[in-house]
């Protein structure tokens, strides 16, 4: 059993339609039928959403997804259509709240990994591979991989735990073409992310993403002049919630790294200070208030290393 501790009440807002509390967005429909993604600042870790917030985290996963869309678009489209704080909606949601297009979501999670870590290093050590994918012998935690590889996963119900699965079995669910094309576009991705990530003295180890099909206008498709399904960038991306982010300046293979991202919560979750079983049914405990300070400023630290800029 795993969740929510206390599932938040809804902020029921006029004009607005309330669609789905998820672990850390909020979503709404507007009037237009576009989407309302309203960031929390809600915490997962280990399928559980933490009785604890972190002070401006909503805010930082938003920025910061904003601003790797800017450095994304010629790769491919995402989903924002504007950064408007929409009519009635409370003053607290700005800064945090993204006007999106509804797109036909793809049902996988779509992970790109550079370094060997997290659930791949558990898998790796039961049979050298990842995903189904053969790894050479000699890898540790923290290593670099060969070449960035693409390991999907099950996109799960808040409360489940995402599953790892072959490249063939997301090839089985959504046809060989689209598999193809979101293999393609994750490792692109990726390596955008992990060139510019590392000119700022970041390792970008490991990174999921989420993409979705709308119709394109004429002249945004093929090529041909007429529309065309275009695959779509969305919910957040490359964020200290998505991704692992470890100090380029302190990496060294053999152990568990340090880093810029939720890893610090659960690394406290898992040790004797939390008093926590996480192979219990019992919820994890609320965080101290020297962890959720600490956690507010590993993510306000990615923002500003990654973006050049000083959070405010």
């Amino acid at each position: 059993m795993s969740g929510f501790v206390e599932k938040p009440e809804p902020l029921q807002v006029p004009g607005l339609v309330h669609i789905h509390t998820g672990k850390v967005r909020d979503l709404y429909r507007n009037e237009a039928g576009d989407l309302v993604m309203v960031a929390s600042d809600r915490l997962s870790a280990y399928d559980w959403v933490l009785p604890s917030e972190i002070p401006d985290k909503g805010r930082v996963l938003t920025q910061l997804s904003l601003w790797w869309f800017d450095q994304l678009t010629d790769l491919v489209p995402n989903h924002v259509i504007s950064t408007d704080l929409p009519a009635g909606a409370p003053a607290d949601w700005a800064g945090r709240t993204l006007v999106c297009r509804s797109l036909r979501m793809v049902p996988v999670e779509c992970v790109a990994r550079g370094y060997l870590t997290g659930s791949g290093l558990v898998e790796y050590e039961k049979s050298r591979t990842v995903c189904g994918l053969a790894l050479p012998e000699g890898l540790t935690d923290g290593s670099e991989l060969p070449g960035p590889i693409f390991t999907p996963a099950t996109k799960a119900a808040v409360g489940e735990h995402d599953e790892n699965v072959s490249y063939e079995e997301v090839a089985r669910q959504v046809g060989v073409e689209e598999a193809a094309l979101l293999r393609r576009t994750t490792l692109d991705v990726y390596a955008r992310a992990r060139d510019i990530a590392r000119e700022r003295g970041i390792i970008l180890a490991d990174t999921k993403f989420e993409f979705g099909f709308d119709h394109a206008a004429d002249g945004e498709g093929d090529g041909s002049g007429e529309g065309t399904d275009r695959l779509v960038i969305a919910d957040e991306v490359l964020t200290p919630d998505s991704s692992r982010f470890w100090p380029a300046a302190t990496w060294e293979p053999g152990h568990a790294q340090p880093s810029h991202d939720k890893q610090y919560v659960r690394d406290w979750l898992t040790s004797p200070a939390s008093g926590w079983d996480r192979r219990s049914e019992q919820p994890p405990p609320a965080l101290p208030q020297e962890i959720v300070d600490a956690t507010r400023a590993k993510y306000i630290e990615a923002y500003e290393l990654l973006t050049g800029t000083t959070w405010r």
